[in-house]
């Protein structure tokens, strides 16, 4: 793998920043003389959004800050584990180990894209920065060293399968967003998932990069066409890790008393099992590439 010092400084740099961050936002609120309690605030547009009170996330609403707990939760048992594995398998050279890595740093880029542009301001912010930056270059990296080599699979991959469940779970969910900006339309009001952040960020990433990325990873493999091949185990590694997340977010939500979609509570969790069977298909289906011919010997 080209640039293994560089990929192995930067992932270490997540792994170490991860800790940090998750550990900070699962923790920093317990004992706090302000936990239970959850102030008001009115937003710039009148309403009455209850916050979070207490710990990192305190200026985040209750909504906000009980996703966030639990992806920091999701991130800290499964996402680091994950980055450190699948980067000890990289390093041994197994194509599972690079295909893992590169969907491992997906996660990573994405969620803390969405806690830089997201989250309200708190001490944290250039540690997500640091998140942010280290694991989308390391991403970069990683992509393009798997992408010089290729990826093959073997024919007994149902990829036409893998590729239509993509783009089902890709439609689905761009209806679901669709349908939430469209309500605030139809009411003459911004969406309720707004709260009192300035914009839709979430949505907006969905919306303009995973979401697409879903579809054409998808109409290549029901192509059958060999660049699907190599977007497709970073697109479902990336895709279970988030959908964990989500699964786990719900749940947190739950627990703190905050309203959910019955339809989300339904199609995410589905979303999520159908994401690592097609996951563990093309992973158990990915050959390692032929080692070099030898030269002939010169006689």
């Amino acid at each position: 793998m080209r640039h293994r010092r560089t990929i192995s400084f930067l992932t270490w740099m997540v792994i170490v920043l991860g800790v940090v961050a998750t550990g900070i936002g699962l923790f920093s609120g317990e004992g706090s003389e302000n936990e239970g309690s959850h102030p008001i605030f009115t937003s710039i547009r009148g309403e009455q959004i209850e916050l979070y009170g207490t710990g990192i996330y305190k200026d985040d609403s209750l909504s906000a800050a009980a996703q966030a707990i639990a992806q920091d939760g999701v991130t800290l048992v499964v996402g680091i584990p994950l980055l450190l594995v699948s980067l000890l398998l990289s390093l041994r050279g197994t194509i599972r180990g690079r295909l893992l890595l590169a969907g491992a740093l997906g996660y990573f880029t994405y969620t803390y894209a969405s806690y830089c542009f997201l989250a309200m301001y708190n001490n944290l912010f250039l540690v997500y920065v640091l998140l942010f930056s280290g694991s989308l270059f390391a991403f970069i990296l990683v992509f393009r060293s798997v992408e010089r080599e290729g990826v093959l699979m073997k024919t007994q991959l149902p990829g036409k399968s893998i590729g239509f469940i993509l783009l089902l779970i890709a439609f689905l969910i761009i209806m679901l967003w669709l349908g939430r900006i469209a309500g605030g339309w139809r009411d003459g009001t911004v969406p309720a998932l707004l709260e009192h952040y300035t914009t839709l960020v979430i949505q907006a990433l969905d919306l303009a990069v995973l979401l697409p990325l879903m579809v054409l990873t998808g109409a290549l493999l029901v192509r059958r066409q060999s660049y699907g091949y190599l977007l497709a185990p970073v697109v479902l590694v990336k895709a279970a890790t988030l959908l964990t997340s989500i699964s786990s977010m719900m749940i947190g939500m739950l627990r703190a008393g905050v309203h959910v979609s019955m339809v989300e509570l339904i199609l995410f969790p589905m979303f999520n099992l159908a994401v690592i069977w097609c996951l563990i298909l093309v992973l158990r289906n990915a050959q390692e590439p032929a080692p070099p011919a030898s030269p002939l010997p010169i006689e």
